[in-house]
């Protein structure tokens, strides 16, 4: 009888059995398990002998799984971003052959100098991205406006002199639970800001962070906002009305086209630049309908990385819009004054105000870009009348009377209103469903004789008279109350809470 022999693997089982071992003790600890089932062999094609791994966290350690998450998230985002950043190079460099190519007045020899010139700012550009800004790069000016998260700075790049308005966010802020949503806002804005490339928004130059702030380098707009215009000039003519909505059109319509809804649409945040025409900004409650604008994704990553950050489901959801009440004190024909006066404090608040808003995001049933033209008509109607359409003595009130809209809905008797204009604010301050497009508005009577393709060429109504390329003068300073040369705060004291904000740095490419 003859004795089997036990034969050593071959060369190839052994370097297959050394890769599956290498790889596995890179990756994570593995419980090993041999199959020596005939069958699943040969359905498998495998060796007899062939090792099987089981891959599980069940002797992972208790810090070792949140370790783990948050180097995937980076390594994911890292290899995302130099993708991402080849891709733009590329298309940008197709883009100007196709355009080179087109142009057949131009000789061969200065079409090769212009490929050249772009791959000298593309490696200018690169060497720019790997820069680190910090907040030493930049000089304050002036304080020039406060909101609830941090402020908004008048600041000088040391490098180049160059003057820039600096929005500053907390950090801890936004990592509370009670402002948890804030994180898919604060992201979607940041995301408007670096996609928009266009007149009709404010232009977002670098972004960057530290240990306690977010930082947005934005282009300064020395006119001020409508808000300050309307707080100035209590009403406007028509024909201003029209110029003023006819520019907000076109600015909502360029923020659509970039697949975002702005949804806080509110004379706060049209802005005035030099010239006198209109930019929106403030994109913090606008979402793109994109995973990193969804609260929940924040809510889900920050407790894989083992940070706890509890969310009601109502905080949770994407579309919603946390205001609390703030209380007025108003009677009688005293309302109106009382809340023009209290009209800025609002602005400051961590409440703002919800007169702009319409009824669909309050009711939580899910809406469209229509949200942004309710909005558009209650400005229209501050424009002509004075004070939005349901200004009310609290908040509650004001919730109230949007919600019912169809009954408060009303034009003062003292105020003369021509029929395009009233038709008008009622086709837009009414259901979404019977809200007019934005194709519909441009051919609305009210509109008759406006050229939408020229309308950023011709004069404004309004132009700032500047003294200086660091006028601050049609903002209001003066009632600011003590802010800090340099922003200072808390530091996030939680290392793995920084995933919330990765990828938040951004430069912009410039071809001048």
């Amino acid at each position: 009888m003859t004795t089997p022999i036990s034969r050593p693997p071959s060369s190839n089982q052994q370097r297959h059995l050394q890769r599956s071992n290498s790889r596995d003790q890179m990756q994570q600890p593995a419980q090993i398990q041999q199959t020596i089932s005939p069958s699943s062999s040969s359905a498998n094609n495998k060796p007899s002998d062939y090792v099987y791994f089981e891959r599980t966290t069940a002797n992972f350690s208790a810090e070792a799984v949140p370790k783990a998450k948050a180097a995937q998230v980076k390594l994911e985002h890292f290899y995302k971003v130099a993708v991402e950043a080849a891709i733009e190079r590329n298309t940008r460099r197709v883009e100007l052959e196709r355009k080179l190519a087109a142009d057949t007045s131009i000789s061969d020899e200065r079409k090769h100098r212009q490929l050249i010139s772009l791959g000298k700012k593309e490696s200018t550009f690169l060497r720019l991205r790997r820069t680190k800004l910090g907040l030493d790069d930049f000089k304050t000016v002036k304080v020039i406006g406060k909101g609830a998260f941090g402020e908004v700075r008048l600041v000088q790049k040391k490098d180049t002199s160059r003057i820039y308005a600096m929005k500053t966010l907390l950090k801890s802020e936004m990592l509370k639970k009670e402002q948890s949503t804030q994180l898919a806002h604060v992201r979607a804005e940041r995301d408007v800001l670096a996609e928009a490339n266009t007149p009709w928004v404010v232009q977002l130059y670098y972004s960057f962070q530290d240990s306690a702030y977010l930082y947005l380098i934005m282009e300064f707009l020395p006119g001020g906002d409508l808000m300050t215009m309307l707080i100035k000039y209590d009403t406007f003519s028509e024909d201003v009305t029209r110029f003023y909505i006819a520019e907000c059109v076109l600015a909502i319509e360029a923020v659509h086209k970039l697949g975002f809804i702005h949804r806080d649409i509110k004379p706060d945040n049209i802005l005035i630049d030099k010239d006198g025409h209109v930019k929106l900004s403030d994109f913090g409650l606008s979402t793109g309908f994109h995973k990193q604008h969804d609260s929940a994704y924040y809510q889900r990553l920050l407790e894989s990385a083992g940070v706890n950050s509890p969310t009601t489901a109502q905080q949770a959801g994407r579309n919603s819009v946390m205001v609390n009440a703030i209380h007025l004190t108003m009677t009688s024909k005293d309302q109106i004054a009382t809340w023009k006066a209290n009209r800025r404090k609002l602005a400051y608040s961590t409440v703002g105000t919800p007169d702009y808003i319409a009824p669909e995001i309050f009711l939580l049933q899910g809406y469209g870009n229509e949200c942004d033209w309710w909005s558009l008509g209650a400005i229209m109607f501050e424009c002509l009348v004075g004070y939005p359409p349901f200004c009310s003595e609290n908040t509650h009130d004001t919730y109230r009377k949007i919600i019912d809209w169809p009954h408060y809905l009303t034009f003062p008797d003292d105020v003369h209103l021509s029929r395009e204009a009233e038709d008008l604010i009622r086709r837009l301050i009414t259901s979404a469903d019977q809200r007019l497009t934005v194709e519909q508005i441009k051919a609305h009577p009210f509109f008759y004789g406006v050229d939408w393709e020229s309308i950023r060429q011709i004069d404004a109504p309004f132009v700032p008279h500047l003294r200086s390329m660091t006028d601050t003068s049609y903002f209001p300073t003066d009632e600011l109350e003590a802010v800090p040369d340099q922003p200072a705060g808390n530091d996030v004291d939680t290392p793995n809470k920084d995933l919330a904000f990765l990828g938040y740095t951004f430069k912009r490419f410039t071809i001048a």
